[in-house]
């Protein structure tokens, strides 16, 4: 079979194939990256990282470096996940616009690989904490400074990846506004998350003070739009009937 035909091919004419299935795996996908994000991301760095107190954070990385190790295995995990999860998407709603498809594609996976290299510099700590050539070379005072600079950069490599996370979201919020497969109302509260991520991201590298007083309340609409995105697939998935209208659309258009 040539590749024009191949790609011509009904999404139900693979084995086990079909967009409601897709959905859910999608879903079930979205749920690991929310709940292990979260951990990795949220909650272990706020147990352990104290602002303007480097004595307490060397020591709660020391007494909790299997959490911290944890977390950090988490937040490659998510990283993983992100790409099966830009090819469902892909699939998902190719048949609405193959080009801003391609596109949310394409933001996910530069987000992901910017999100991806900044997960070394967080092992910084542990390497202070268990290093005996800078344990000779440096006071306790600069090891304890050191050891909580992964958690000082952190904001602005979150602000950078959110971006891209930014515009990923917002193709996304477009694709299923015009969808007609999945509610409105999902694609309202993903344009606001969207626009959180921009928000965020831009004001933490321009202005950094008010950046740090819309935190956190610019956090809050990721957990309400992806989640909202997050359950609805997992649990209703799309509406079949409606996908495959808009996929037969899509193949007369070509």
């Amino acid at each position: 079979m040539t590749g024009s035909a191949s790609a011509a091919r009904p999404l139900d004419a693979r084995p086990g194939t079909t967009p409601r299935r897709l959905a859910r795996t999608a879903g079930a996908l979205y749920l690991v990256n929310i709940v292990l994000g979260a951990f990795a991301i949220g909650l272990v760095p706020g147990m352990l990282f104290v602002s303007d107190d480097l004595v307490k954070t060397a020591h709660d990385i020391q007494t909790h470096e299997t959490l911290y190790r944890l977390s950090l295995a988490a937040h490659v995990v998510v990283t993983l996940t992100n790409v099966p999860m830009a090819l469902l998407f892909y699939e998902l709603f190719k048949v609405v616009n193959r080009r801003l498809a391609l596109l949310d594609v394409f933001f996910t996976l530069v987000a992901t690989a910017v999100e991806t290299a900044t997960i070394p510099t967080k092992f910084t700590a542990l390497a202070f904490l268990h290093g005996k050539t800078y344990t000779g070379a440096l006071s306790t005072a600069q090891m304890q400074a050191l050891e909580h600079l992964p958690n000082d950069l952190s904001s602005i490599d979150y602000a950078i990846y959110g971006i891209f996370y930014g515009f990923d979201i917002l193709c996304l919020a477009y694709l299923v506004r015009t969808s007609t497969f999945m509610p409105k109302f999902i694609s309202i509260l993903l344009a606001i998350d969207a626009l959180a991520y921009l928000t965020g991201g831009f004001t933490t590298m321009i202005a950094p003070g008010v950046a740090s007083h819309l935190s956190p309340w610019i956090q809050l609409p990721a957990p309400i739009g992806e989640g909202s995105l997050c359950l609805w697939l997992l649990i209703a998935g799309v509406n079949t009937e409606r996908w495959h209208q808009r996929a037969a659309e899509a193949a007369t258009e070509r």
